[in-house]
């Protein structure tokens, strides 16, 4: 990789934002950030939602779960996100009879020097694709359980450490199930958000197909616009350690401790988010500040992101889910009842 990066976007100010200004680390970081974010516009059309919670991701230090019908630009986000902050990109497209030694990596005897040696799989990257995740039984999927919590591979009893900047994104749709097989919880846990790609727009729609006829597609404005990194080499360490150092107010902690248990014990919930979950949404509410110039947390980022961080760590009684409740329903519900604090 080309070191480590980062980024910020452009989200619409909150009402908020203006009364304390950013810190000066974030303020240095702020422009290249979003020049990401501007440049990920251009190469992926009507999708503005899905950068910023893959910018969050990335911030944040998490992996997400990319969620859309074909065709929406689920694959083309990971590679143009990886192009920005100039790292390493590795795809595994996930069939049936893929094996976890073909995403890790496995020893061969070398009979040259009589010895075995590692040859490494594609999960020894920066930024790892698993397409359409779900087409691989849990055995192969497992295979990244340890590398998206622990940054490691163990291959052979030997634990080998995975680059600083190791982000896994995963894809799936969600209407097709023949031939696919579930995401463990635990798998699902390991993602920091879900990242939901609908259809564009009519306007962003139209605009898209105005740039094909005009020999703009999308793959060639990812190649013309990201020719070189957005980002310069530590930029992502930078705006990572700052937003660390985001503050978060005991009432705002409480707030998100409360959503997380009243989520938990909905009657309509059969499985609720466990402390991990806690966790991913105030590393997730310190990136989002973060990119909004931020050094504080606002009860408002909790609630936008309450939904892509909790939806997929919970499941549904089957009595509620038959009678066509949604999980975000549910979440929605929770965030109208909890107080917000002041």
């Amino acid at each position: 990789m080309n070191e480590e990066p980062v980024l910020d976007s452009d989200l619409p100010a909150r009402s908020a934002s203006a009364e304390t200004p950013p810190t000066a680390a974030l303020a240095t970081v702020t422009s290249g950030a979003r020049r990401v974010r501007e440049k990920l516009g251009r190469v992926i059309v009507g999708q503005a939602e899905a950068i910023d919670l893959a910018l969050v991701t990335l911030l944040a230090g998490g992996h997400g779960l990319i969620e859309g019908v074909p065709g929406v630009g689920k694959t083309l986000l990971a590679k143009a996100l990886a192009r920005a902050v100039g790292g390493e990109f590795q795809r595994i497209q996930f069939t049936p009879d893929l094996m976890p030694a073909d995403i890790t990596g496995t020893s061969v005897f070398d009979l040259k020097t009589q010895e075995f040696r590692l040859v490494r799989g594609p999960i020894f990257t920066n930024f790892l694709l698993g397409d359409e995740i779900n087409r691989a039984p849990a055995k192969t999927q497992s295979a990244l359980l340890e590398a998206m919590q622990e940054r490691q591979v163990t291959i052979d009893r030997v634990t080998y450490a995975l680059p600083p900047v190791f982000v896994v994104f995963a894809t799936q749709n969600p209407i097709e199930h023949q031939g696919t097989y579930p995401l463990p919880e635990a798998q699902k846990d390991r993602f920091l958000v879900k990242i939901r790609m609908g259809y564009p727009a009519v306007e962003d729609e139209n605009e898209l197909a105005r740039l094909v006829a005009a020999g703009e597609a999308p793959e060639r404005r990812l190649t013309e616009e990201l020719r070189a990194p957005v980002l310069q080499p530590g930029e992502l360490d930078q705006l990572r350690a700052a937003t660390a150092r985001v503050r978060v107010s005991e009432g705002v902690s409480n707030y998100i401790v409360s959503l997380v248990r009243q989520i938990r014990q909905h009657a309509a919930v059969w499985v609720g988010a466990g402390p991990r979950a806690t966790l991913a949404l105030l590393s997730a509410s310190r990136a989002l500040a973060a990119l909004e110039e931020r050094d504080f947390v606002l009860p408002e980022d909790v609630k936008s992101l309450a939904a892509p961080v909790l939806e997929h760590r919970m499941l549904l009684r089957p009595e509620f889910e038959m009678e066509g409740v949604e999980r975000r329903e549910v979440i929605n519900a929770v965030l109208e009842a909890v107080a917000v604090p002041r």
